[in-house]
């Protein structure tokens, strides 16, 4: 059969048991996991199971009840004096239902589509999207192309803004880059070094406990910016209200707000105030390196 398979997660649930402590945050994710299978019955969908602090669902229509989870969600976060955001990923396609469970490769792409998600956000594919209901036409935002295993094609993502279309949300770039097909970032922040590679597509920063990179200091958002790898490229996306400052080395210092820039070469971000004021900069440097030949011996580094 064809449905709409969705995966919500509930995002920075670990940090809340530090925050609320275990009892409070306990409570705060199961009234999490109730809201999202209320939405999901609401809607005439049906919730299959839930995997620790996300639920897997599927309905037979494209438009499913992302938007409403979220919102109600956000409510529920204010109300008790935190702030939440479920990451959420959906995508239309076969399934093979066996058990009350389903199965397949439409399964495991809507997965992984949650994967990529961050905080308060909600990801489809491209052929999904164009299913969707006259409601979401003016909230769609195309992101990127990811491959995937057993496509010949790679897969068009698109974000539902549920908040409402942001007319801010333009790419810039900082010129063109030569793509080598095993391009690497290496990224490092007050003695930490994160590799970016076809094994670590994403990086987060922001005030969140549970960012890759925690920046300690008011000026900076809990979903501050992340920096994603798309095909060959790096790119930063800046999700905050101060803005992310960037600076290429031998070039002047630019402020990405609510855009995205592609990186290059070796430089430093920082995040919510120019980088002479801010006490945490984390440097960069983009790397390429050249797979072998076809029958040529690799070389270690």
């Amino acid at each position: 059969m064809d449905c709409a398979i969705l995966f919500a997660d509930v995002a920075g649930s670990t940090a809340l048991y530090e925050i609320l402590g275990d009892t409070r945050a306990f409570a705060l994710v199961g009234s999490c996991l109730e809201t999202m299978s209320v939405c999901t019955t609401e809607v005439y969908g049906r919730v299959v199971k839930t995997i620790g602090d996300a639920v897997m669902a599927v309905f037979k229509e494209a438009d499913d009840a992302a938007a409403e989870m979220q919102m109600r969600v956000d409510k529920l976060g204010t109300a008790m004096g935190a702030k939440l955001g479920l990451r959420i990923g959906f995508h239309f396609g076969p399934v093979v239902e066996r058990d009350n469970d389903v199965f397949g490769d439409a399964v495991n792409l809507a997965s992984r589509l949650c994967d990529l998600a961050s905080k308060g956000q909600i990801v489809t594919d491209e052929p999904t999207a164009q299913m969707l209901s006259n409601l979401f036409t003016g909230n769609l935002r195309k992101l990127f192309a990811i491959p995937v295993k057993g496509k010949e094609k790679e897969v068009d993502l698109i974000e539902i803004v549920w908040q409402g279309a942001n007319q801010d949300m333009t790419s810039i770039t900082a010129g063109p880059m030569r793509t080598s097909g095993r391009a690497l970032l290496e990224l490092e922040m007050e003695g930490a070094r994160v590799d970016m590679g076809p094994d670590r597509r994403k990086v987060t920063f922001g005030r969140d406990h549970e960012a890759d990179f925690t920046i300690h200091t008011a000026v900076v958002s809990r979903a501050h910016a992340m920096i994603e790898r798309r095909r060959d490229h790096f790119v930063l996306a800046d999700h905050s209200s101060n803005g992310t400052f960037v600076t290429l080395e031998g070039q002047p210092e630019m402020k990405v707000h609510r855009e995205e820039m592609t990186l290059m070469g070796h430089g430093w971000i920082a995040f919510g105030q120019p980088r002479a004021d801010a006490s945490q900069v984390a440097e960069f440097r983009c790397v390429e390196t050249w797979a072998p030949k076809k029958g040529a011996a690799a070389v270690a580094a």
